[in-house]
């Protein structure tokens, strides 16, 4: 039998089991019998552990400090014990204070230090960089990050936090530069935004624009119930809710196991694939059974076929678009969603009363800039200037005339006209609506629509109707929709204004009717003026031209009147 290997342990209390599992009674004092030293111990193949060279380092450094302890008092091994718990704390803080000098207490610090706003060589040394080196140098966006709360904090407590010397204006112009550059915007479009939303409003509106909406879905009750089509979507794996407390027919969609655009019940046509802010328009609209309605610009048909199943079928819908090709999907659509009382037609909507008039309702979806669908198109961002927005607003302008002549003021149960737009921008809103106020004898009234911001009555230096107060404005950030816009027009003659100009003579000619007998009895002024210039004319012309002018004037009169 190989034999016993001898082990040193530390004294104390130690015990040493069998493979039985009882307890061997050996003295460990016997073991340091013959020589009483440990140092020499021979393994199971008597090689012997003394030999140095099959230590490893740190295993030699141990058995020449293990004697040297030996020999220490208690007393000393508990001072030097001392020593070394304070080294380690020493170097602990050490530690900590590296640590804290990192770039987390180096952040902290900048937050909490008063912003300063970087100079004029610091913003074109960043320009330089990375203009030259876009790859090597891209702005740092934690740093533009910072720099922006710094300065939302100084503007929204200017007289207070700002630095001496610095305008307002240049801490507005460091901001719109910084946004610019951490949201994408072109500096265009920023300064527009910046007009429209208070500081801390914007910030929110820009941050919704990088999530995109929920998708929602609009039940066709054409063919189905919300209740059913929402019991017939869970049990396909699709998790949903009721859109709202304001619509009776809209799901708002979670996530689901399948395609929404590919169920059966999609296929079957029981229901739409349609944003929330597209809903409105329709019901400010409030089409009733039996009236012929104008959708004017209705491409894909999402708004058509909603009048449709609020009409239940009944009277006409003229679905119009000026896109042949956008047509398609509305034809598609329609046969898709059971609509039977639509008549489709590819005209230009600015020439529309040439063609067909004498509607009850008229929607118009008018074609815009898109500033408020920016999570659906992100090239919004960057692509637009001031000459698209005046282009569209253009357009808008005559498209609104065309609307509001198409309608029959007559009606006995409209005579409406709700204008709408997907764009936020001010020039393509109430600037529009207030040009078809001046032109056009229709008013606003209420959309019927109980929640929403009121549009501007006042913007920059620019002062619209009062009763622009009663349209609403839907935004991304507060109401987790699309931007939109929407008026509600009531027209109250079918008579074409005339222009300003050529209703001052007649105000004038009025006037002189309320005063006093006396007066009345003498000519108008104004008539004694133009009898004179009429006399005169008929001296210096010759006959054949005075016969002429007295002709047109005939034909002229019934005009006028």
């Amino acid at each position: 039998a190989p034999a016993k290997a001898k082990k040193t342990q530390p004294k104390g209390n130690h015990v040493e089991l069998s493979s039985d599992g009882e307890v061997e009674e050996e003295s460990w004092e016997m073991e340091e019998e013959e020589d009483g030293s440990s140092e020499e111990m021979v393994d199971d193949y008597g090689a012997s552990s003394s030999e140095e060279e099959e230590l490893l380092p740190i295993e030699k450094a141990a058995l020449k400090q293990k004697p040297d302890r030996e020999g220490l008092s208690e007393d000393d091994s508990e001072e030097e014990e001392e020593e070394e718990e304070e080294a380690e704390e020493a170097s602990k803080q050490k530690m900590g204070q590296k640590e804290e000098e990192g770039p987390d207490l180096q952040l902290n610090l900048d937050i909490d230090e008063q912003f300063k706003l970087p100079t004029s060589e610091e913003i074109e040394k960043e320009d330089i960089l990375f203009i030259l080196f876009p790859p090597a140098e891209p702005p740092d966006l934690h740093i533009i990050h910072q720099r922006i709360q710094g300065n939302m904090e100084v503007l929204q407590d200017f007289g207070v936090k700002r630095e001496e010397g610095r305008s307002r204006q240049e801490y507005l112009a460091v901001l719109r530069r910084d946004m610019a550059a951490y949201y994408s915007y072109s500096d265009f479009l920023l300064t527009k935004l910046m007009d429209i939303f208070p500081l801390p409003e914007l910030v929110n509106f820009l941050e919704a624009n990088e999530v995109p909406r929920p998708v929602t879905i609009r039940t066709n009750t054409l063919k189905t119930r919300r209740r059913d089509l929402a019991q017939a979507l869970i049990n396909r794996g699709v998790n949903l809710d009721p859109l709202g407390k304001w619509s009776k027919t809209g799901l708002v969609i979670y996530d689901s196991t399948v395609p929404i655009g590919a169920t059966p019940e999609y296929l079957a046509g029981h229901y739409m694939l349609q944003g929330a802010s597209s809903l409105l328009p329709v019901m400010a609209l409030a089409p009733q059974e039996n009236e012929r309605i104008l959708d004017m610009c209705c491409a894909p048909g999402g708004k058509t076929s909603y009048i449709a199943q609020l009409m239940k079928n009944t009277g006409m819908i003229l679905a119009n678009d000026s896109s042949a090709e956008r047509l398609r999907s509305v034809v598609g659509n329609l046969h898709r969603l059971g609509v039977t009382n639509a008549v489709v037609s590819n005209c230009d909507g600015r020439q529309f009363p040439k063609v067909l008039g004498g509607f009850d309702r008229v929607l118009l979806d008018a074609p815009c800039s898109g500033t408020g669908v920016i999570s659906k198109d992100p090239a919004v961002k960057t692509n637009k200037d001031e000459k698209d927005i005046l282009r569209c607003a253009h357009l808008q302008k005559e498209l609104i005339l065309s609307a509001i002549d198409s309608v029959n003021a007559a009606s006995e149960t409209g005579g409406y006209i709700v204008y709408c737009t997907c764009s936020i921008m001010v020039e393509e809103n109430e600037w529009v609506v207030d040009y078809a106020l001046k032109k056009r004898n229709v008013r606003l009234v209420s959309t019927g629509l109980d929640f929403g911001k009121e549009g501007f009555t006042r913007f920059k230096d620019r002062r619209f109707h009062p009763s622009l107060k009663s349209t609403r404005r839907f935004y991304p950030h507060t109401h987790n929709m699309d931007g939109f816009f929407i008026a509600k027009l009531k027209k109250f003659s079918n008579a074409i204004p005339q222009a300003q100009n050529d209703e001052g003579p007649a105000v004038e000619a009025a006037a002189p009717s309320a005063v006093p007998d006396p007066i009345a009895m003498e000519p108008p002024p104004k008539k004694k003026k133009l009898e004179g210039s009429k006399a005169d004319k008929e001296q210096k012309l010759p006959q054949p031209a005075l016969k002429k002018k007295r002709s047109l004037q005939v034909q002229r009169r019934p005009l006028k009147a």
